[in-house]
């Protein structure tokens, strides 16, 4: 255990983290419109199972992606979807839980969570996957099952902290997509598919990348946030007189 702690990337533990802190909250929200019909004591019991359904999915899922990760133009592609899912952290959609219904039965409950947030964890799902890449490869799902034991308190205990704090300083928010960026910017590089060209495997151009990338998140992403604020002025009626 002692000799696990000493070898473990820290780095890689602290994106993990983070990318748990920012990428968690939409989940948390899930989970609350879907338990707001049951009756009270059934709420915390629909919360703890239907999170633990959506854990147990979503370790399936980062395992299978961290394999996925070397077979050729994945990691490009992964990097690609990884940039987008910054820019949407930056600048949401409007109506991101629109779809999600309450259920009026615990059963129903829990099925709708786990449904849920398996759609809506692939953002979580690539981020930790791609953060993990940064261990050694013995490491990585050790890596990922920490990342998930650290989500579960903050989406079921911590939810609204982690909202509020969001909300509060919008440089958090920030931060993460920058973060989201420039792991996609590593992955993008380091593709095994640009192994044929020996300048890509350099730290300049490694960092390079990864910068490039972060600048592109954020600064697109306020672009799209503003384009997003201006149409909802537009679509807003004029008051009556």
């Amino acid at each position: 255990m002692l000799e696990f702690l000493t070898t473990l990337h820290w780095g890689a533990v602290f994106q993990i983290i983070v990318i748990d802190i920012l990428l968690g909250g939409d989940n948390a929200v899930v989970i609350a419109l879907a338990c707001r019909n049951l009756p009270p004591e059934q709420r915390t019991k629909g919360v703890l199972w239907g999170t633990l359904g959506a854990i147990v999915l979503r370790v399936a899922l980062i395992a299978f992606a961290v394999a996925l990760l070397d077979v050729p133009l994945l990691k490009f592609a992964g990097g690609l979807l990884l940039l987008w899912i910054g820019v949407r952290l930056l600048a949401p959609a409007p109506d991101a839980h629109a779809n999600v219904k309450p259920a009026d039965k615990l059963m129903a409950a829990i099925k709708t969570i786990v449904v849920a947030d398996a759609v809506m964890s692939l953002d979580n799902v690539i981020a930790i996957a791609g953060a993990a890449e940064a261990a050694e490869p013995h490491h990585r799902i050790a890596l990922v099952v920490f990342g998930l034991i650290v989500s579960i308190p903050l989406i079921v205990w911590g939810s609204q902290l982690v909202l509020k704090l969001l909300d509060r300083y919008p440089i958090v928010v920030t931060f993460g997509g920058a973060l989201l960026g420039w792991i996609a910017g590593g992955l993008i590089v380091n593709d095994p598919a640009g192994d044929r060209w020996p300048i890509l495997n350099t730290p300049v151009a490694e960092y390079g990348m990864s910068i490039g990338c972060a600048l592109f998140v954020v600064i697109l992403g306020y672009a799209m946030k503003r384009r997003n604020a201006n149409r909802m002025a537009g679509n807003t009626p004029p008051r009556a007189h």
